[in-house]
């Protein structure tokens, strides 16, 4: 029986300089003035609630500085939470540490291999943390060597290796104890598409063994192809959560026309509202969001309407529904921001 992740009302703030995963995680930057000094507060979680099935693959997707790492921090036992609770199966995270740190697996946002050991070395001591007899730790190193075609390098200090190469050491060393649960921060960020595809696949194949799997990404594609659900995150909260298809029919019409006009719309927008197909605008300033039905079809009569308000269309940009388009209907944002 696969082991599921929970938590309830996780909340963060930090009081002082957060680690490097968090320093963009500021909903909220409070400075309170001191005679001497100042006190910063950030708030990096914001009451996120959880429930990961056992033996899916559930994605935290959001922009950098959302609150993802935090997240993974605070069930991994590297972050204590300001409030809130947090399980991994029937183990309360921050009251029963080492039989939680037992069932998991944890891949960094960073590299933090030890520089001096070989990659074989690598993932027979962590094998050894874990109690795994010599001989079987031996065996399983030359089997994920080779499932990451590390095999070639595996008697090389890992000093010389390339970015990517260090991150399949990462996910191997990872793997090695075979945890019930495993943690992959921003799995696939520096990766050359060749050895992103290889990650993916052994992702899906761990999980087709009943594992199950959290990862933080702000990669939609990665989010979509991978993800058996998501939660979207931003600024500490859960904006939406459900499977990547149910999340992209929530955005209204599905398509989203990004239009930018030579001015100010002014009284532009109620005319846009009423064109056929149009669910729903969004107005900033000389750029509006047009959630549509149609795309293509939609551009000439948004060029009319523009030219009878005596406006220049200058820019125009379509896009299918999406979960970028989502993000984008909940904040006004890209993810990648």
């Amino acid at each position: 029986m696969g082991v599921g992740i929970r938590t309830h009302e996780l909340r963060k703030i930090y009081t002082s300089a957060p680690p490097m995963t968090a320093a963009g995680s500021a909903a909220v930057f409070a400075a309170r003035g001191r005679k001497k000094k100042q006190k910063f507060e950030i708030k990096a979680l914001d009451g996120v609630s959880l429930e990961i099935h056992a033996g899916e693959i559930f994605g935290l997707l959001g922009p950098n500085g959302a609150g993802k790492s935090t997240t993974v921090g605070v069930l991994t036992t590297r972050v204590e939470p300001t409030s809130g609770t947090a399980w991994i199966g029937e183990y309360d995270v921050w009251r029963d540490q080492v039989a939680a740190k037992k069932l998991i697996g944890v891949v960094q946002q960073r590299p933090n291999l030890d520089f001096s050991l070989t990659a074989r070395e690598i993932l027979t001591f962590h094998a050894a943390y874990f109690g795994i007899p010599a001989r079987e730790r031996a065996q399983k190193a030359i089997e994920m060597l080779e499932r990451f075609q590390l095999t070639d390098r595996a008697n090389d200090v890992v000093r010389g290796f390339s970015g990517g190469m260090m991150q399949r050491v990462s996910i191997a060393r990872a793997m090695m104890h075979d945890p019930q649960v495993l943690f992959l921060d921003e799995p696939s960020t520096g990766l050359d598409p060749q050895t992103r595809l290889l990650l993916w696949e052994i992702i899906r194949e761990y999980n087709r063994a009943g594992k199950t799997i959290l990862l933080t990404t702000h990669n939609m594609d990665e989010a979509d192809s991978l993800c058996n659900r998501i939660a979207i995150v931003d600024r500490g909260k859960v904006i939406a959560l459900g499977t990547p298809t149910e999340l992209k029919a929530t955005v209204p019409g599905g398509y989203l026309v990004r239009v930018r006009f030579s001015a100010g719309l002014d009284g532009l927008a109620p005319t846009l509202r009423n064109l056929p197909g149009v669910r729903e605008v969004k107005v900033e300033g000389q750029s509006a969001d047009i959630y549509a039905d149609r795309g293509g079809p939609l551009v000439g009569p948004i060029a009319a309407s523009a030219s009878a308000a005596g406006l220049d269309l200058c820019d125009v940009h379509i896009s299918e529904p999406s979960l970028e388009n989502l993000f984008l209907h909940h904040t006004g944002r890209s993810l990648r921001q």
